[in-house]
């Protein structure tokens, strides 16, 4: 697969409009071939992770075959403890495939994405994510495909990160033929109320400076699709 970013974007235009507020969403960020193709690796080909936050906040991860294994009643009491967790604090449920680990760690050596981890580290793409937020420093892209089925969520955080070394943070969309009322909205919080939000969208890349408070509402229990996406921070911590 060619991995290539539509060349005719106004970056100009777009370091402008993210120069206003923190935030701006790029159209039609690959060719439409190269996100269909995109689209349908993460659909069909990824071996999905549950991930899911621990009473301290941190990453859970489950590979396939280690939920699988799982005893039913084990899997309904992790589900539950993590929603309840989420009643009053900081929770989330999702699945993953953690793109740098897997990479790093040559993992899954077939699996097609891994020039995807390649690419969001060149040139090309560095320099286009630091023209447009301005963040100079940046000098790699943290990665992960996540994949929000029923029920799944992310509430408020703001991506300060452990030593905060996240310059801005990156959602980049898969997401084909989704209806407003199935959840899974991006909104971004502003003294406690919503200030801006995006749905679920195909080909885009959402950039936005961090800290900055924001949650994935959940997905409802009747929506008819899964939302795709791969996601990140630009940071400027060693490589």
């Amino acid at each position: 697969m060619e991995l290539g970013l539509n060349p005719h974007h106004n970056v100009e235009a777009l370091a402008r409009k993210y120069a206003e507020d923190g935030i701006v969403r790029v159209e039609n960020l690959f060719p439409q071939e190269t996100a269909e193709a995109i689209y349908q690796l993460l659909a069909n080909r990824t071996p999905w992770h549950l991930v899911h936050s621990d009473a301290s906040g941190k990453h859970c991860y489950y590979r396939p075959e280690e939920w699988a294994e799982k005893p039913q009643p084990e899997k309904k009491r992790i589900l539950t403890d993590t929603m309840e967790r989420a009643v009053d604090g900081f929770a989330y449920l999702y699945l993953c495939y953690p793109m740098i680990r897997a990479y790093l760690e040559k993992r899954d050596q077939d699996w097609p994405l891994h020039q995807m981890t390649e690419f969001l580290n060149t040139p090309e793409m560095l320099d286009f994510t630091r023209t447009i937020t301005g963040e100079s420093t940046v000098i790699k892209h943290d990665a992960q495909a996540t994949l929000y089925a029923r029920g799944h969520f992310l509430n408020v955080h703001d991506d300060t990160g452990d030593s905060a070394e996240r310059r801005a943070a990156y959602v980049m969309g898969f997401t084909k033929n989704w209806r407003l009322d199935w959840g899974g909205n991006l909104l971004f919080l502003d003294d406690g109320e919503i200030g801006r939000g995006f749905v679920p969208s195909f080909n885009t890349l959402t950039l936005f400076k961090v800290p900055r408070q924001h949650i994935v509402t959940q997905v409802s229990n009747f929506a008819g699709a899964g939302r795709f996406s791969i996601t990140g921070w630009l940071r400027d911590d060693p490589k």
